[in-house]
């Protein structure tokens, strides 16, 4: 089975732009990408906003964790007060964290790729909530380090993609196929990096297995177009990256004409 190939923004044209907020998505998605890669958080009134780190010190300045705090006073954090540009100075316009709603609204065709920050019941059941409310399932795929996380999503009927976890990649190597296809909510994505320390995970082998169980493969973080063209050759089916206004003229020029 073949799928279709994507290139990924990781966090939006994070180089460019605050990282996570709708204008380095716009940016992303103007310079050619086929999907977003974002994360998210449960701010204390239970809403899902879109962010990497727990709490707004790195990109804000602020030492207030997304879970502690409503979403108004979320909204009053500048999360590009820390962002400098391409000439290291800082940025005269101010950026507020998004909610998942709004990105979902803003970009009503784009695939989202949604990184699940924290791992309780709340946050798989406003993830949920907020991606069926916008009709947004068949275009959301969603991503966590921890299996817990994604099985409950998986058992609450979520019909959008889920990648594996970390536990599952290992699984998913080790275990053989015909046992791999007897276990119950399984994952339909596999988003892997390329080494995991000196382990070469994205290996043709590797690849190769996972299309046979029916997952596709996206290749986490690739900034060099010559490596994305590599990956794709041995199979990949997509890859994320940081630059993908460097990355994308690139890969158009090394696709077959």
């Amino acid at each position: 089975m073949r799928h279709p190939r994507r290139i990924y923004a990781h966090r939006g044209a994070s180089r460019a732009l605050p990282e996570n907020t709708l204008p380095a998505f716009a940016r992303a998605l103007a310079a050619g990408v086929d999907a977003l890669e974002t994360d998210a958080h449960l701010t204390r009134d239970g809403v899902v906003v879109l962010h990497h780190d727990p709490s707004a010190l790195r990109m804000a300045g602020v030492a207030a964790r997304w879970r502690e705090v409503d979403l108004a006073t979320a909204r009053s954090f500048n999360v590009g007060a820390k962002f400098r540009d391409a000439e290291g100075q800082p940025l005269a316009e101010e950026f507020s964290i998004p909610t998942l709603q709004e990105a979902l609204a803003a970009f009503p065709t784009t695939r989202l790729n949604i990184d699940l920050k924290q791992h309780d019941h709340a946050m798989v059941a406003a993830v949920l909530a907020t991606v069926r409310a916008a009709h947004a399932e068949d275009r959301v795929t969603l991503a966590s380090f921890h299996w817990r996380t994604l099985l409950a999503a998986r058992r609450a009927g979520f019909a959008g993609e889920t990648a594996l976890a970390s536990a599952e990649v290992v699984l998913a190597k080790l275990l053989p196929g015909a046992l791999w296809r007897r276990l119950p909510y399984v994952a339909t994505a596999a988003q892997i990096p390329r080494r995991q320390g000196p382990l070469p995970i994205a290996t043709p082998g590797f690849i190769a297995k996972c299309h046979a169980l029916g997952m596709r493969v996206d290749i986490w973080t690739v900034n060099d177009a010559a490596e994305a063209t590599a990956l794709f050759a041995l199979g990949a089916d997509g890859v994320m990256t940081d630059v993908p206004e460097m990355l994308m003229p690139a890969l158009r020029r090394a696709e077959p004409s």
